[in-house]
């Protein structure tokens, strides 16, 4: 299996450390974003949204959106089990996972995309372009910041965000403060729940793939 990559994106580092923690081997390909190399003729023939992480089967095809790429990992070797135990288990792993994605990337994306001088033009991710709107910015941070407290909150009752076990969430999550970090946003001082399930993940040999 062959992964399009930008080792500097958070989007494809979330498959990295899923694939890590199954003990998948992935051929990585890296697509230079910063270049625009996303655009060109040969990686849309591969993507049409222009974006990363794809990964290539090895018939040829390809899948394209995180949790699907996940969900295939999950099928093909599902031990660990990272989307959850049990029925119960795999919708709280889906269920805490898509808060992290709406509540906290989807919101760190709009703080980054529309303050980046490089991606003037180019606000949303895609292969249409959209201007940058600063009040989506600081509206994002201000998001994060909530964000942050529910997280806070859920990990003062849970080891984890789906519970018990390490899951899917959990990975989005650490990535999201890494994302955030390095926007200079970091965990609050008193968030004590948060600081100890970070210091746990951050400390996973995946967390560096």
């Amino acid at each position: 299996m062959r992964l399009y990559d930008c080792t500097t994106a958070p989007s494809p580092r979330r498959v990295r450390i899923f694939a890590a923690e199954k003990g998948l081997e992935l051929e990585l390909i890296q697509v230079d974003l910063r270049a625009g190399e996303q655009f060109s003729a040969a990686f849309r023939a591969i993507n049409p949204d222009c974006v990363v992480p794809v990964l290539e089967l090895d018939d040829g095809s390809h899948l394209t959106e995180i949790v699907a790429i996940c969900d295939y990992f999950e099928a093909i070797k599902p031990e660990p089990p990272l989307f959850g135990s049990g029925a119960a288990g795999r919708a709280a792993a889906l269920m805490w996972n898509a808060k992290v994605e709406q509540q906290g990337l989807a919101a760190m994306a709009d703080a980054f995309r529309n303050t980046t001088r490089g991606l003037r033009g180019h606000a949303v991710t895609g292969p249409d372009g959209y201007e940058q709107i600063p009040e989506l910015a600081e509206r994002g941070l201000k998001r994060v910041a909530a964000f942050y407290e529910k997280l806070d909150a859920r990990l003062a009752e849970a080891q984890y965000l789906a519970g018990d076990r390490f899951t899917i969430a959990d990975i989005s999550a650490l990535v999201l403060i890494d994302f955030a970090a390095w926007m200079k946003v970091g965990i609050a001082d008193d968030a004590h729940h948060l600081q100890r399930w970070y210091q746990s993940v951050a400390a996973r040999p995946s967390a560096s793939a």
